[in-house]
């Protein structure tokens, strides 16, 4: 099978990005022929506005190359991640042209929501979800700028009326029920969407004393930095190591029992999980798959996250971690002090949580499930085509 992989690249590298070079590289490991269609964010900067808005709406730029890569690579299968702002849908018209089936992973909510997260002023907001996304303007969710939403919501707006989502993606990548009953709820076509999760390749690790809690991520006011910080206030002798970098990381600063460890390689991520009594997940959004709370489980971490989206799918109470109120500082805290006063329930917890990894998020079990949807679209496609055909 050959496959061809489309991504815009983000300015700041996130999760979304180390989820397609993993796609990739499992794919190419199982011995496929992978090419790769990548634009980056980077090239924003020096674009004039109104040549960035043509380009969120439509990209020419990306009709011709992706005509040509189907030329010269001929895949069986195109797998877009993100499109914006760059590449545009209308990759998924030049795939329909050449009659090649197109899998989208649904990695955000920007097909319903011009920010994305269905978050505005701190909490969630559905204001948008299945309707034309005016509000979404009117409020300028999209780093508040109207003028930056407004092209936002003029590319969903234009692609849900020529047809472009329920028409030209063959198969589309939920990360979680949760969320594929969002996208079902804002329009898209039930049967196009199957779920499959992310996932992680990481071996078992050895016993080791763990203690304390640990955060990782952008510290950013979607994932709840603030929560996290008047949460550690109420407690005394608790001690949160923070990795990460972001635009809220001045709310660490004078309080005692956060230690800021910055950005950190993979590999030391892994350390500080494995030594750690649990994974603090604060979000005030709805997350779509953290792939920290994968690379969590796989080190038998649990997951003390707030009780909203996916996230209380994805985590059992008692079993995997502990759930609290989005957003109720006092109710994390209380978690987190009976988190400290349990540690042996917290490491069975862990226990169950890398049993659950190996179960559902490991890598050969997520080549199983995407082939299992390549092929799927593969026949989808060619069984339209054939009616066609034959009318």
């Amino acid at each position: 099978m050959r496959v061809l992989i489309a991504h815009n690249g983000y300015q700041q590298r996130g999760g979304e990005d180390s989820v397609v070079d993993a796609e990739i590289n499992l794919l190419r490991s199982h011995g496929h022929a992978v090419e790769v269609y990548g634009q980056h964010n980077d090239e924003i900067t020096a674009m004039p506005n109104l040549l960035l808005a043509r380009q969120t709406l439509w990209s020419s730029r990306t009709t011709e190359d992706i005509a040509e890569l189907i030329s010269n690579f001929k895949p069986d299968v195109i797998h877009v991640h993100n499109t914006f702002p760059l590449i545009s849908p209308s990759i998924y018209w030049a795939a329909a042209k050449a009659s090649i089936p197109v899998v989208q992973t649904l990695h955000n909510f920007r097909l319903l929501c011009p920010q994305a997260m269905f978050l505005r002023e701190g909490r969630v907001c559905e204001d948008c979800l299945g309707n034309v996304p005016w509000r979404g303007v009117v409020h300028g969710c999209y780093r508040d700028s109207k003028a930056q939403t407004a092209v936002l919501a003029g590319m969903v707006t234009l692609h849900r009326a020529i047809g472009t989502w329920r028409n030209k993606v063959t198969r589309y990548i939920a990360l979680n029920e949760f969320c594929r009953r969002k996208f079902i709820e804002g329009g898209l076509p039930e049967k196009l969407i199957v779920v499959k999760p992310n996932f992680i390749e990481f071996p078992a690790q050895s016993e080791a004393l763990r203690q304390g809690f640990l955060f990782v991520g952008r510290l950013s006011a979607e994932k709840g930095i603030d929560v996290l910080v008047n949460a550690v206030r109420k407690l005394s002798n608790v001690s949160v190591r923070i990795a990460g970098t972001g635009p809220e990381a001045a709310l660490l600063e004078g309080t005692v029992g956060l230690q800021a460890l910055g950005d950190l390689p993979s590999e030391a991520v892994h350390l500080e999980m494995s030594q750690s009594n649990a994974l603090i997940l604060p979000s005030i959004w709805y997350e779509n798959f953290p792939r920290t709370l994968v690379e969590a489980f796989a080190c038998g971490l649990p997951v003390i996250a707030s009780r909203i989206g996916a996230l209380a799918e994805l985590i059992e109470e008692g079993v995997t971690g502990l759930l609290f109120e989005p957003g109720n500082a006092d109710d994390l805290a209380i978690k987190m002090q009976w988190a400290q006063q349990n540690p042996t329930q917290m490491l069975q917890m862990g226990l169950n949580a890398r049993k659950l990894y190996e179960a559902k998020y490991t890598a050969d079990r997520n080549y199983e499930q995407l082939i299992a949807i390549y092929r799927d679209a593969i026949t989808e496609l060619g069984n339209e085509l054939s009616v066609k055909t034959e009318s």
